[in-house]
């Protein structure tokens, strides 16, 4: 569903994905509010945006709330992180984007290289200009030792956004 104007989206197309079933669950445990924000008559909006395939295979794409808004344009970080991924050396990446004046978020980047690895910011910026737009490309790339994660292993965006942002601990 178009998460805007709650209209189904035709497939091979972005939206989001909800569920209607007996197995799908009936709420969120004493939190009424966020019960009635999930739940569209009847159909849970699960936050994830997906797609299906002509054959009827579902796609999982990103979670909306990691959704870069720029200049008007939702951006994928998934997206961006898959481009940037291609490039050897790289071990992991994370894609965020922070508050700017002109475009209201810019994309950036925190990229793990692995040890010894010569990538550099403008190496990735170059593999991103050759397979995304310009509004895709990070603004700003950080080299880091390490993303930050929590104990179940998952990077923290928020913890990720403070590296660019001038109270950032270095990872």
């Amino acid at each position: 569903m178009n998460p805007e104007t709650f209209d189904e989206v035709a497939p091979e197309q972005t939206g989001e994905i909800w569920l209607k079933g007996p197995g799908v669950t009936p709420g969120y445990w004493r939190k009424p509010e966020e019960t009635e924000r999930a739940f569209e008559n009847g159909w849970f909006r699960t936050g994830d945006l997906g797609r299906i395939d002509n054959e009827g295979y579902y796609y999982i794409m990103d979670r909306i709330k990691h959704i870069i808004i720029s200049g008007g344009e939702n951006i994928s970080p998934k997206e961006v992180e898959t481009v940037i991924n291609l490039l050897d050396g790289v071990v992991e990446t994370s894609v965020v984007g922070i508050p700017d004046e002109k475009w209201g978020e810019k994309v950036v980047a925190a990229v793990v290289t692995s040890p010894g690895s010569k990538v550099a910011p403008h190496d990735i910026q170059g593999l991103c200009k050759e397979h995304l737009h310009n509004g895709k490309c990070p603004k700003e790339i950080r080299i880091c030792k390490g993303l930050p994660k929590n104990r179940m292993r998952k990077v923290l965006i928020e913890e990720v956004k403070r590296i660019f942002l001038k109270e950032g601990k270095r990872y």
